[in-house]
């Protein structure tokens, strides 16, 4: 296979998951070995009480006659939650002309992965992370690598993180060497949901405490408690977490004290003009009073 990369671990994010009216959703296509291929998910089943997902050929209908793929995947539903497992199946198949497309159909029941607070669709999205090995190709390769919305991960200290995250992780292991060394969790796919609960806890804290809700830091505290007993060690974060409750706090009590004076002033508002209204009838009653008698009644 030359030079071509023989492995990938692929994570697709279907926004809108859970309002989707469509039938049949398909990924756009990667290279992986030198080959197309792509993913695709039934959300509402296929005549059936569970998540259809596949691992397909993305262009077998244009690939000459006898072509052949021998390939080990994995795919993997995401729990989101991190506390919870990720629902996952894996395979060896040979893919060819009579089987395009794998995938186990009882791995995934739409109950449980749709249910409320189950960790699998969160803010309306799913996650799915497929990881493929090209093992043996019998026909022609497609050489050339696809332009794709698909995120390609790549590991990190045992942590599987996107491009674009290493460089943040990467300078917080700088700063907390210690962070992971107690770390206990040997599942890959729980460790890489801990990484992402940290970072999406670490942005919730770049908030300002105005716009977070008092029970989005209560549900901070329960994270970070559950990274702890993990193993992650983020005492650090645990102190801009208290900060930022304190802060939460004072603005909250600020906000109700502003409120309070508001009211005070509003009364001592009113207060004052209805003093200057009497003022202006005793002026008026004092003026009268001053005035010389009028005799026009009796000469």
């Amino acid at each position: 296979m030359g030079k071509q990369q023989l492995a990938k671990k692929i994570t697709w994010a279907i926004k809108n998951f859970s309002s989707s009216q469509t039938g049949k959703i398909c990924s756009d296509q990667f290279v992986v070995g030198g080959c197309k291929w792509r993913l695709i998910v039934f959300p509402k089943g296929n005549n059936a009480d569970y998540l259809f997902m596949y691992l397909e050929v993305a262009d077998y209908e244009s690939l000459s006659p006898g072509w052949r793929r021998h390939v080990c995947y994995l795919l993997n539903i995401v729990n989101q939650n991190a506390v919870k497992r990720s629902k996952q199946n894996e395979e060896q198949k040979w893919f060819d002309v009579r089987s395009p497309r794998w995938g186990r159909l009882s791995m995934f029941p739409l109950n449980e992965i749709s249910a409320r607070d189950s960790g699998f669709v969160v803010n309306g999205e799913l996650r799915i992370v497929a990881e493929i090995e090209v093992l043996e190709v019998i026909g022609n390769f497609d050489v050339s690598e696809e332009t794709s919305t698909l995120m390609e991960t790549m590991d990190f200290n045992g942590f599987q993180l996107l491009p674009s995250q290493v460089g943040f992780v990467s300078h917080i292991f700088e700063r907390h060497p210690e962070i992971a060394s107690e770390m206990r969790l040997k599942n890959p796919n729980l460790r890489t949901g801990y990484m992402s609960l940290l970072l999406s806890l670490i942005e919730t804290l770049r908030q300002s405490p105005h716009e977070l809700h008092k029970t989005e830091i209560a549900e901070a505290f329960t994270v970070l408690r559950s990274m702890t007993d993990a193993g992650f060690k983020v005492d650090w974060l645990a102190k801009k977490l208290v900060e930022l409750s304190e802060k939460k706090q004072k603005e909250e009590a600020g906000g109700t004290r502003m409120q309070e004076i508001k009211e005070e002033l509003k009364s001592l508002k009113q207060k004052c003009l209805d003093l200057e209204v009497q003022l202006e009838d005793t002026k008026t009653e004092v003026s009268a009073a001053k005035a010389p008698l009028s005799f026009s009644d009796v000469f």
